[in-house]
């Protein structure tokens, strides 16, 4: 398997070096060259351990790994340490290390690098960088921490992400990780990685010291595949479940930021997964609803601080391999729509794209309707789920009501609710009184009888060890700073 830019520059490369370089030259992202069928292999068996169906998945696009060395990184990454759940149609994907999903593709990303390294004979250090809307940083810097050959510089905005987030980020422990909270939103952070990455004289300066810069979110396909593994894990746990006949297609529903886990199913779908519809649920930044209604992309509007602050995005990187399959793969065109978002802001379809967005369906949910749905839900079913889910559910329930499609449905449950429990107390109607959200876990606890996840239970306890803070245009000083360049 070899993959290509989806803006055009490069192409025939191999697994490694697109995992390695993690964004192309030309600021496209990489693609695999084909989607190969694998459902069709796969069924008849529904009891697949997670491992097993990982190897066999990511096994089809990473061909130049050896497949004891991808068993081996599969291994490190996800045994005794992640595992997924199927409950009432959600899939659980918070079960890690830092309850969140991401968890899932990063912390095989660091293990899948290690090897592309020794494939292709790469003997510089790799810097990480990565901006995060809460849940990423935390998961990059779990998964790297104390790898050899690697650092992590994680950029987060200081006021948009939850005190529970922040603090798991801040209290990282790890010689080769680094965290800088910036005056700005997501967006604003997302933008100063993707400039460091395009700035040549930087890539030369850090070439002479022995540094190369790549990323550990999803736009990195090292990240995205490994994330196609849980929709078809979801899947044959329905069947296991005697929720769904095998063959039967479901629907999909996504609380979307950057696109990357919904992009993951769409990519299984490309398998042979039988999915149908694709809902992409957003909060009140509902960019994303308004392109699928109207086949117009418009980052033109006020980033809204929200408390599904994983989703508060305004530019989906995703969307972009998205984009190239329904252009038929037209590079010169993705290019073209890309250099209209950048210049001005926006980006219009075309016809015969729109007709290819039929399996999609978008619609976006406010936090009145995530609180009642947060409520509601726990109250009839004793299930508890945190704000994006809801955000997910709540799309769903709309979807449903418009178009009467009684499809079995794979909700993605994208984060522990304790990971944003003053929003969970607020919508249960519990009195939160002055305590911080630390505190607020045990009340949490309390109320509902659920256990709070280990790692989450520890932070009261932990020290902050990162204290940088810059302005969002000051994000490469610091960079250098951090390692030692250009003093």
């Amino acid at each position: 398997m070899l993959f290509k830019s989806t803006r055009g520059l490069e192409s025939n490369l191999s697994s490694s070096e697109a995992i390695l370089k993690g964004i192309a030259r030309d600021g496209g992202l990489f693609v695999p060259e084909s989607f190969p069928e694998i459902y069709s292999k796969l069924k008849g068996k529904t009891n697949y351990n997670y491992e097993e169906l990982a190897e066999l998945i990511i096994g089809q696009y990473f061909t130049d790994i050896e497949s004891e060395d991808l068993k081996e990184a599969i291994k490190d990454a996800y045994t005794g340490r992640f595992n997924v759940e199927v409950k009432n149609g959600f899939l659980e994907l918070y079960h890690g290390p830092t309850s969140a999903f991401k968890d899932a593709a990063l912390l095989f990303l660091p293990q899948i690098m290690k090897k592309a390294k020794k494939v292709i004979n790469f003997d510089k250090d790799i810097v990480i960088l990565t901006a995060t809307s809460g849940d990423t940083g935390k998961a990059a810097l779990e998964g790297f921490k104390d790898v050899e050959g690697f650092k992590v510089v994680v950029y987060y905005p200081k006021d948009g992400v939850s005190e529970v987030q922040e603090k798991q980020m801040r209290t990282q422990k790890g010689d080769n990780v680094y965290v800088v909270a910036i005056e700005g939103n997501f967006d604003d952070a997302q933008r100063g990685v993707k400039t460091i990455f395009s700035n040549s004289e930087l890539k030369e300066e850090l070439d002479i010291n022995n540094i190369a810069l790549s990323s550990a979110n999803s736009i990195n396909i090292g990240r995205l595949v490994p994330q196609i593994v849980y929709y078809f894990y979801g899947y044959f746990k329905l069947i296991e479940q005697g929720e769904i006949k095998e063959g039967e297609k479901i629907n999909v529903v996504v609380p979307t930021g950057n696109f990357g886990n919904i992009l993951a199913a769409y990519y299984g779908k490309q398998m042979g997964l039988p999915i149908d519809k694709f809902i992409c649920a957003s909060n009140e930044n509902n960019v994303l609803t308004d392109f699928f209604k109207e086949g117009v992309y418009d980052k033109n509007r006020e980033l809204v601080l929200t408390e599904s602050p994983s989703m508060d995005i305004l530019v989906s990187s995703n969307l972009e391999r998205l984009l190239f399959e329904i252009a038929d793969r037209d590079s010169s065109l993705v290019k073209d729509l890309m250099d209209s978002l950048q210049k001005d802001g926006k980006y219009s379809i075309t016809n015969s794209m729109e007709e290819k967005l039929k399996d999609f369906y978008g619609d976006f949910s406010d936090i009145e309707e995530v609180y009642k749905v947060i409520k509601d839900v726990y109250e009839k079913e004793n299930y508890l789920m945190d704000t994006h889910t809801a955000v997910a559910y709540s799309v769903y329930k709309k979807y449903a009501q418009k178009t009467g499609d009684d499809k079995k449905v794979l909700i993605a449950s994208t984060a522990s609710p304790f990971k944003f429990n003053r929003s969970i107390i607020n919508a249960l109607g519990i009195d939160a009184g002055d305590k911080d959200d630390l505190e607020l876990l045990n009340t949490l606890s309390e109320k509902t009888s659920l256990e709070i996840p280990k790692a989450l239970k520890e932070l009261k306890d932990l020290n902050v060890v990162h204290n940088l803070e810059c302005d969002a245009d000051k994000m490469e000083d610091i960079l250098k700073k951090i390692l030692k360049v250009g003093e």
